[in-house]
């Protein structure tokens, strides 16, 4: 296997990430890079793993911040292994569950009433009257995780 750095476009090819977006992710401490005489960025091998990481985590609605206070975890003076990732995602589950919930409740009620306080539906007589449901707080409670039955 070829252990050269790789140039930031080669990794723009590998991991589908524009390369806009490494020298930012880069700006942002996710990832850094080596620079040739010429400038030019090198990147090691294991960026690519960092870069799948950013772009799942991102893709599951993990906020950039969320995601760099975890990759600060991983070792620095060696590539991260399985134990490293594992650490990761234990500590992630609770989050990405209460996510999972979440769009499940989007799924079973989006047709329904989400106690968002718009009374414009008909439904809303029968689920926020008075929209009711502003009394738990803002946005769409119900889908947050209230119930109409929470409000009195």
């Amino acid at each position: 296997m070829n252990e050269e750095p790789l140039a930031i476009g080669a990794v723009a090819d590998r991991t589908g990430i524009a390369t806009s977006a490494l020298r930012y992710y880069e700006r942002e401490g996710l990832i850094w890079s080596m620079r040739t005489e010429g400038g030019q960025r090198r990147y090691e091998r294991d960026v690519l793993r960092r870069l799948a990481f950013i772009r799942v985590a991102q893709t599951v609605g993990l906020g950039l911040d969320e995601i760099r206070a975890a990759l600060a975890t991983l070792p620095s003076e060696r590539t991260p292994n399985k134990a490293d990732w594992d650490r990761i995602a234990r500590a992630w589950r609770p989050r990405l569950d209460d996510q999972i919930a979440s769009l499940e409740r989007l799924r079973d009620q989006l047709s329904e009433c989400i106690g968002c306080g718009c009374l414009s539906l008909r439904a809303c007589a029968l689920y926020n009257p008075e929209d009711r449901a502003s009394r738990l707080g803002d946005g769409p409670r119900f889908l947050l995780g209230d119930l109409p039955t929470d409000i009195d």
